[in-house]
Parts: C-alpha cells; sequence; structure tokens
C-alpha cells in the first residue's frame, strides 16, 4: 500500500523508559488501565478536492481528507503523530506503514519490559489500547467482538474504551481550540500537513502550560469538567476492522487483563455495564 510523499511525524516521542513509565502510570492513576502507554486512534482531516488528484485522497465518508494517526497519553498531550497520509487508507494501513509501527515492532524507543499486573505475579507487557479498526497485537489491545460477550469481556471493553477515550477527546479539543479543522481546509495536502503538525506543536504546548497553572492552583475540578462534558466523537465507529488475525499469544495478553479487571483490578463501577 503506497504512502502519501507528505506524510510526516512529529512530536517528542518518548524515548526513556522513565518516561514510558510516568505514562503508563497516569493511565492506571486517571484511567484505572494498568501498563498502559498511549491510546491510539486515527482521524480524517477533511479538505478541498486536491488538483489532478483522483480518487487518492477520496474517504469512506465520501469526501476527501488527509489522514492523522495520533497517540496521546493520559492527560491529552499527543506524544506521536502521522499525518499526510492518502485519506482512502484507513487506521490500520496508516498504521501498519508508520515508524510508529516499526518502532513497537523492534522496540527502539525503549519501552519497559513487561512486568507484573498491580497487587498479582500476572506478567504482562505494556500497551497501547486502540479501537476495533487496529489489529490486536501483544502491544496493542482493542476490544472482543461485540458479538455474544460475557461479563469479563463486557467489563474489559469498557475499561478498555473508557482509556482509549482519551485520544477521541484530545481530537475533539484540538478541533474545538482551533475551527480550521472543522470545515474542509482549501489547501493543498502538503500544506494541510503542515497545519496538523503546526497545531498538534500548539496543543501540546497549551496543554502543559495548562498542567503548570493547574499545578500551582492544586485543583483539578477544572480538569474534570472538561473532561467530562466533551462530546465524545462517534463516526470511527464505521471504519472497518483490520483483517489481520491476532496471534494467540496476544489473546492470551488482553484476557490476562480481562481476568485482571473481574479479580484484583476490579472497580465498583464497572459492574454498571454488565
Amino acid at each position: 500500500m503506497a504512502r502519501s510523499l507528505f506524510v510526516v511525524c512529529a512530536c517528542q516521542v518518548p524515548s526513556t523508559a522513565e518516561e514510558w513509565q510516568k505514562i503508563a502510570d497516569d493511565f492506571l492513576a486517571r484511567w484505572n488501565f494498568p501498563m498502559c502507554v498511549g491510546a491510539m486512534d486515527g482521524k480524517h482531516i477533511m479538505l478541498q478536492k486536491p488538483t489532478l488528484s483522483g480518487s487518492t485522497f477520496y474517504n469512506y465518508k465520501h469526501r476527501f481528507s488527509v489522514h492523522l494517526l495520533a497517540v496521546v497519553d493520559a492527560n491529552y498531550r499527543i506524544v506521536y503523530v502521522d499525518a499526510g497520509c492518502q485519506g482512502r487508507i484507513g487506521d490500520a494501513g496508516v498504521y501498519q506503514h508508520s515508524a510508529m509501527c516499526v518502532a513497537l515492532e523492534h522496540n527502539t524507543v525503549d519501552i519497559p519490559s513487561a512486568q507484573s499486573l498491580p497487587q498479582t505475579e500476572v506478567l504482562v507487557p505494556y500497551v497501547l489500547v486502540a479501537d476495533d479498526a487496529f489489529p490486536l497485537k501483544s502491544y496493542i489491545m482493542k476490544p472482543y467482538a461485540h458479538r455474544g460477550l460475557n461479563d469479563m469481556e463486557r467489563i474489559f471493553n469498557y475499561r478498555l474504551s473508557r482509556a482509549r477515550r482519551v485520544v477521541e477527546n484530545a481530537f475533539g479539543i484540538l478541533a474545538a481550540r482551533f475551527r480550521v479543522f472543522r470545515s474542509a481546509m482549501e489547501v493543498c495536502p502538503s500544506k494541510a500537513r503542515d497545519v496538523v503538525l503546526a497545531a498538534t506543536v500548539l496543543h501540546n504546548f497549551l496543554r502543559d502550560r495548562r498542567a503548570a497553572e493547574m499545578s500551582t492552583a492544586a485543583s483539578e475540578s477544572a480538569d474534570i469538567a472538561e473532561r467530562d462534558s466533551l462530546e465524545v466523537p462517534r463516526g470511527m465507529a464505521q471504519l472497518q476492522p483490520c483483517l489481520q488475525k491476532a496471534t494467540m499469544n496476544a489473546k492470551a495478553i488482553r484476557n490476562k487483563f480481562a481476568t485482571y479487571f473481574m479479580q484484583e483490578g476490579q472497580v465498583d463501577w464497572q459492574w454498571n455495564v454488565v
């Protein structure tokens, strides 16, 4: 599958085990999902039809776009972004041809090795959380198929969805703050890529400044209000799921997380979905 010439990766990807561990600690503290080093999802950035592009940038929504793939931490900061791929390519295709995929396959970004889940001796690797559009891997957790779920699988899906929501909310914050994303850009794909990358850098700057202000004020009430009031985008549910088969090891790891959420890792509010 061909990649766009305009694909660019940006943002400061964590490069030490300590930085990844800090993200995992935040996901556990804020979203009750252990061993998670990021939430991953894709978003279409709409364009006016590029000149002489044919159907190259024509997406499943029957509009023209470039693709934004992002990994977000527990505080809505974008730690990885791949922008500029043709809109006709889905989330899984963009991911499988991204620098992040190569880095995760070979662990060139120093993600810590497998550790025990809290209060247990069950070893699991650090993972990203994602939706059905992505492949299930030992380092990517996605929901169980939404058919004939038992209580354990239903609770796992709920806990994963709660953690994964941060990336959708980050996209919502980005679009609310930079209104250029609310309509089709009248620029060429390479210019659209530049706009996306600039916006993600500014987004992180503003998140960092806001975090510093909150630390000074010693209050998290504003962040809680923002999180609860955000409208979670639902359009991505129409994406076709990745056809790549999950390995037995990846399925076993997902089962370990699911079992943990039913035992040592359970929280009272999760039973509301059963």
